[in-house]
């Protein structure tokens, strides 16, 4: 199985590749960052793509999400510290098919690593519980918006994007949060006003006065 390492951390990589060439896996590049992670796979055509979320430039979340839509024959697996729902919900939205810690034990890791090749989501039997959870939860029937669905975040970072803060750099500058954070939040203001990009998400808004129009200086 030829693998590409996408982490930040040098050490890390250097660890995690002679454990996996120890497993008869070739490692066929190591990626720095999201924007070399996607330019490697796009240049070496990799099985799967080890990837970490919290990376300079492009994070691992953006880069998944490319690689997903840009090369679905390559397979990416999550490989993160970040044990958080926010995390796995979107890393695995953005078409990521696994979602493992750096905690895993090594035997664990690879019997996961294996399945991915026949098909099977790489998820321990804790997290793929947290997902059965997560997407068992009812739906909103139809298309109408209950305004009360909006968390008082969720509100928040609306309203700095209809003030035209709108990319997650800033939104994650303003409300003192991850990059990674300000993403889940616009994903589920996305989902809960059935909506598929910010400028809608604006447009709604404003028509519909779910927050208050910035006012115009001068």
């Amino acid at each position: 199985m030829r693998v590409l390492i996408a982490d930040d951390h040098v050490l890390f990589r250097d660890s995690l590749k002679s454990l996996l060439e120890a497993r008869d896996f070739e490692v066929v590049g190591e990626a720095n960052d999201g924007r070399e992670a996607i330019e490697l796979a796009w240049k070496l055509k990799p099985d799967i793509v080890l990837m970490d979320l919290s990376m300079p430039g492009v994070d691992g979340l953006e880069a998944t999400k490319r690689l997903a839509a840009e090369l679905p024959e390559v397979k990416v697996v999550v490989l993160t510290a970040a044990d958080d729902d926010g995390n796995l919900f979107e890393a695995i939205k953005s078409g990521a098919k696994g979602y493992l810690l750096k905690n895993l034990k090594s035997d664990d890791f690879f019997e996961l690593l294996v399945g991915v090749s026949r098909g099977e989501p790489a998820l321990t039997p804790a997290v793929a519980r947290r997902l059965l959870e997560e997407f068992a939860k009812p739906r909103r029937a139809g298309k109408q918006f209950d305004p009360d669905a909006l968390t008082e975040r969720e509100t928040e970072v609306l309203e700095l994007m209809v003030r035209g803060t709108t990319s997650n750099r800033r939104l994650a500058r303003e409300l003192k949060v991850s990059e990674n954070t300000v993403k889940f939040h616009v994903r589920n203001i996305l989902d809960k006003l059935h909506l598929h990009n910010r400028a809608q998400v604006v447009g709604y808004a404003l028509r519909n006065r779910l927050v208050e129009a910035p006012k115009e200086e001068g």
